[in-house]
């Protein structure tokens, strides 16, 4: 009997997007722009993309980031957050 071979990573993600209120599960490829999802959250959340910040482990999300340039794995999180305006 030979060792089963560990699973290859799958090509997609479930990412859970959570703004403490809502949480929104995506599944997308990891090669994906997480700006689609970014932007998909915002629509289903009546939400501007200029008024919220996305946030991985503590580290703000550009839109051109994909989950394999922020290393992240299945079942990771995104924080959404209010921009903070003025001061």
């Amino acid at each position: 009997m030979s060792e089963p071979e560990a699973p290859a990573q799958s090509e997609h993600l479930n990412i859970k997007v959570t703004d403490n209120n809502n949480e929104v599960f995506f599944k997308i490829k990891r090669s994906t722009p997480l700006k689609k999802l970014m932007d998909a959250f915002c629509d289903r959340q009546g939400k501007q993309m200029t008024t919220v910040r996305f946030l991985f482990d503590g580290t703000r999300v550009r839109p051109d980031d994909t989950p394999d340039t922020l290393d992240m794995a299945d079942g990771d999180t995104l924080e959404v957050h209010q921009e903070q305006i003025g001061g």
